[in-house]
């Protein structure tokens, strides 16, 4: 079985902003293809598929972006899975809006989501796909502070952004499906060359 997580704030508020793409991302691979249920068991949105024969889980963490790793950790002991089975979804304000890269492994980047499922898990050997969301406009001191990162991922897109955000998401789908039949490093080396607006 593979998992893929994508990360994200429960509640309709939070659905079009930057910091709930990685949900986008989930729920742009379940459709058609599976419902995602509300589990008490893990706090998560869970849905499943196969692909090349293959049980994939879709999860949404219902747990608030800064715990996810809580709903994390219980999906993957539950299901005694092996860390190279898992891909976290997220955004990424040191990336443009509209780019997508690819990581097999390494630290959260300051990202709180997913550093708390690397703490959770007690690992940075997870795949990921990072889809850029960009920084708020810089100020008069010519850097954009925690503040006002806080207040732009919550905040839903423009109407400007809206077309390149959703163009990340089917990139992004694209690379996950990469990634569960090929591999993270085939994959990334197929979408790391990419420039971000040829996907």
């Amino acid at each position: 079985m593979k998992i893929v997580i994508g990360l994200g704030n429960p509640g309709k508020r939070y659905e079009h902003t930057p910091h709930n793409i990685g949900f986008a991302v989930i729920d742009k691979l379940a459709s058609g293809v599976c419902v995602l249920r509300k589990s008490i068991r893990f706090s998560a949105q869970v849905g499943k598929f196969s692909i090349n024969e293959e049980e994939v889980l879709l999860v949404k963490p219902q747990t608030y972006m800064n715990n996810s790793g809580a709903a994390v950790v219980r999906i993957v002991r539950y299901w005694k899975l092996n860390l190279s089975d898992v891909v976290v979804v997220l955004d990424d304000a040191d990336l443009d809006l509209g780019s997508v890269r690819l990581r097999a492994k390494g630290g959260s980047g300051g990202h709180k989501g997913l550093e708390s499922v690397i703490s959770s898990i007690g690992s940075e050997d997870i795949a990921r796909v990072r889809l850029g969301i960009g920084r708020p406009r810089v100020g008069a001191s010519g850097q954009a502070d925690d503040v006002g990162l806080t207040e732009y991922v919550l905040k839903s897109f423009s109407a400007s952004e809206i077309r390149k955000a959703e163009k990340s998401v089917e990139c992004a789908v694209e690379a996950v499906k990469c990634i569960l039949e090929s591999g993270i490093d085939a994959s990334m080396n197929r979408f790391n060359r990419r420039a971000s607006d040829s996907c």
